[in-house]
């Protein structure tokens, strides 16, 4: 069975229990006849963009203007391509989950491609796999782990819309002000611990575990663009990944 096959079937036959306090967007309660049309679209209407949407990615984005401002982030993706997938950002996983950004991820090949001036937009993801902070709930380990092994050396281009859950952040009502360019973490110390801590206990997952996992794949890290993006960003000591280094600056002390 396919990698996307499992992770579609985990989506719809694992419930993962998720207690986020989030935003609730002002308004009043749905109309009998806004119920009646939604319930009609429901049979009649086709959902085939969404249907694609069959792999669930948990991690944790710092804004790269901000990198104190670091949330959640439940990803459900469609993977277009081997080289090309695209995902829709929700602060959940369960019913009243708001929509709060978009991601698009794609290979090194891809990245290479890429005209200097807009690389700096994609985050790379060698920190993110490797520290065990991203995780595809709900499916065997051996499935989770070739879906990790074929993200290593991927990039990924994320906006945030929307303040809908920031941890240790008041949540806006409502999405609020320019779009917010998001980041990955690539060196330890650089999350909340709290954060991660909250996310596995919700989850039933251990982190550290996980990475513990995956130290096989280290072997197949290179570097790659935007590792030290946030290196002195932070007031408090972080110290480098196994694995995790930037192109342009070799291994990070």
């Amino acid at each position: 069975m396919a990698v996307t096959t499992l992770i579609g079937f985990a989506i719809f036959t694992t419930a993962v229990a998720q207690t986020v306090d989030k935003a609730v967007p002002p308004g009043s309660d749905e109309t009998a006849k806004t119920k009646l049309l939604e319930a009609g679209a429901k049979v009649l209407q086709g959902n085939q963009p969404l249907d694609s949407m069959d792999v669930y990615l948990v991690g944790f984005h710092p804004m790269k203007d901000d990198p104190e401002h670091q949330m959640e982030a439940h990803h459900f993706c469609n993977q277009v391509n081997q080289d090309f997938a695209q995902c829709v950002l929700f602060d959940g996983n369960e019913a009243g989950s708001n929509l709060n950004g978009v991601e698009y991820i794609i290979s090194q090949s891809l990245f290479d491609e890429l005209p200097d001036d807009e690389k700096k937009y994609w985050h790379p993801h060698n920190g993110e796999i490797l520290s065990g902070q991203l995780i595809a709930p709900g499916i065997p380990d051996v499935a989770e782990k070739q879906l990790m092994k074929d993200k290593m050396n991927s990039y990924g281009k994320t906006w945030h819309f929307w303040q809908s859950a920031a941890f240790g952040m008041t949540a806006d009502k409502l999405p609020l002000g320019e779009p917010m360019l998001a980041w990955s973490f690539n060196r330890d110390g650089e999350a909340i611990q709290a954060l991660i801590e909250q996310r596995d206990q919700r989850l039933g997952v251990r982190t550290d575990e996980t990475r513990d996992k995956r130290r096989d794949l280290v072997e197949l890290a290179k570097p790659q663009s935007g590792v030290d993006a946030l290196k002195d960003a932070f007031s408090h000591p972080t110290s480098a990944i196994p694995g995790v280094t930037d192109q342009d600056h070799g291994t990070s002390p």
